[in-house]
């Protein structure tokens, strides 16, 4: 009586002679459009029910996918809690440049938002915060005026109505289509948060990847608590951009999280799982509790 191996091993040599006779062929699998993801580190094809079900973060690797502003809310606040403010908020062509009305028109497809900037309020286990969202999905997240607007607007909100602020950045920097008046909304967004110094209110910045350019050089930059979220780029300029301006070699892995981690410019790096948790409890230790919010 032949065993298991014998009788696998002798159909693998039918098989094989048939396709030596080519009586077997092989055609490509129409797989339909949005049922995976590939994974940007380990190329993994992931089941996109599956990622959504990890956060959108590969569990092959670990590596935390970028996510859109809606999602971010979706996994870091209590559910439909989060208010969005100041949605009419839009940018405009103020110097004409040539087919930035297209860019602007194709971000709001992709992102299915106004801006780059997602603002509003929501709880926390409980805890009411202003939070607010860079999405990638919208012109890499740059930061324009009306960017820089909705940012400061959102500062002087949680100011007035005494809320911490939570703000996660995802950017590439400010917008160029908008020239100097992008490069104005540094000064603005960081002379806004002097509101908060004044009257003590906690703002946690989370950077996410990328955090880049004018907006990891302004508000990104100045929470009184920095947080990373993994797999995260920060920095400046690209690392091709640094090394030709300085005409030295950089070290290796710079601008990623564990670097920034353990050069101090981020006080902790968190898992997208972890995140919310993470958040919940230094609201808690800044003394912020769910009854100064009862109605």
């Amino acid at each position: 009586m032949k065993n298991f191996l014998d009788e696998r091993r002798e159909r693998l040599n039918k098989f094989q002679e048939l396709i030596n006779r080519k009586q077997v062929e092989f055609k490509p699998i129409d797989i339909p459009d949005g049922v995976f993801t590939q994974c940007e580190q380990c190329n993994s094809a992931i089941y996109n029910k599956d990622l959504m079900q990890n956060l959108d973060v590969c569990p092959f690797c670990g590596y935390h996918l970028k996510i859109d502003a809606h999602k971010r809310i979706l996994f870091t606040v209590d559910e439909n809690s989060f208010v969005e403010l100041d949605k009419e908020v839009t940018s405009l062509n103020p110097l004409g440049m040539p087919e930035y009305e297209d860019k602007l028109n194709k971000g709001k497809r992709m992102s299915k938002m106004n801006e780059a900037f997602l603002s509003g309020t929501a709880t926390l286990d409980g805890i009411k915060v202003a939070i607010g969202v860079l999405d990638s999905y919208f012109m890499m997240g740059s930061m324009g005026s009306a960017v820089g607007e909705k940012v400061t607007r959102l500062i002087e909100y949680s100011a007035h109505n005494n809320l911490p602020l939570i703000i996660f950045s995802a950017s590439g920097g400010a917008r160029m289509q908008e020239s100097i008046l992008s490069l104005m909304q540094m000064a603005k967004t960081s002379a806004a948060l002097n509101l908060l110094e004044q009257k003590k209110i906690l703002y946690i910045s989370v950077l996410t990847n990328p955090t880049t350019g004018g907006v990891a050089a302004s508000f990104a930059s100045l929470g009184d608590i920095m947080i990373a979220e993994r797999s995260s780029v920060i920095g400046f300029a690209g690392a091709r951009v640094i090394k030709q301006t300085i005409g030295q070699d950089l070290p290796a892995g710079f601008q990623t999280d564990q670097f920034q981690l353990e050069k101090g410019q981020v006080d902790m790096v968190v898992l997208r799982k972890n995140m919310k948790e993470t958040l919940v409890k230094l609201l808690k230790l800044h003394q912020y509790e769910v009854k100064r919010w009862i109605m």
